[in-house]
């Protein structure tokens, strides 16, 4: 199996990779890991991945050129099972996604930072979101590490006893609305016009309606009893 990690502040991943299991099946030639730093498709001599996001809030948002020049140029190179990305918005982590994920022969995680990422990219290139529970980190990068572990155990020969391995969202209840940043156009994909419009008002009805219509399709038992979200 081969894992490329595109992530902006890649340090954060080189102990848990470099140790245990993970290093284990790593020296044994069971998994190949790679870590790509995103700053190295970043714009101009300060290699920026970021920008104010479009609506008015608060936060970073990471731009869609960097994205999409780190994500071709890995699929230029060979075929993927899965696009990645760490987000609260994705299917829950569970041992039975972990078994399918296990086989795969070659995977990206692209890791969340800052307010997320533009949201052009979660249409358009990714194909699974992956959240490991219902909080927020400051990044995806620990995430990547959980989905990492919890996959590479699986692969057979990496555990001594094999056996052994069969044994800002959701502070309101809701998931958030999508994020998108400059520029307003990218590839042809736009960024809706209720963000462009300068009113703060109809912006607020978009996203509150964007997160309860998001909700209500993805998580649907957020809905249910919002007071048990911790």
């Amino acid at each position: 199996m081969r894992i490329d990690i595109i992530s902006a502040v890649p340090d954060l991943l080189e102990s848990p990779l470099s140790h245990s299991i993970i290093k284990r099946a790593r020296d044994k030639g069971l998994v190949e890991i790679h870590v790509v730093n995103l700053h190295d498709y970043g714009k101009g001599n300060y290699k920026q991945i970021d920008d104010y996001g479009f609506g008015g809030d608060a936060g970073m948002v990471i731009k869609p050129e960097p994205l999409y020049k780190a994500i071709t140029d890995l699929t230029s190179q060979r075929d993927y099972d899965h696009v990645i990305y760490t987000s609260p918005d994705g299917e829950v982590l569970s041992q039975g996604l972990c078994n399918s994920l296990s086989t795969a022969r070659n995977i990206i995680i692209l890791c969340g930072h800052y307010k997320g990422i533009d949201h052009r990219i979660r249409e358009h290139l990714i194909t699974k979101e992956i959240s490991i529970g219902s909080y927020v980190l400051s990044g995806g990068e620990l995430a990547a590490a959980v989905i990492c572990d919890s996959i590479i155990r699986l692969i057979p020969g990496v555990l001594t006893d094999e056996t052994s391995a069969l044994s800002d969202s959701f502070q309101d209840g809701l998931l958030a609305p999508p994020v998108y940043t400059r520029p307003a156009d990218f590839m042809g994909w736009k960024v809706p016009e209720v963000l462009l419009s300068g009113n703060p008002r109809l912006i607020q009805q978009w996203q509150e309606a964007q997160a309860v219509e998001r909700t209500r399709r993805l998580r649907p038992d957020l809905l249910e009893d919002p007071e048990d979200i911790k």
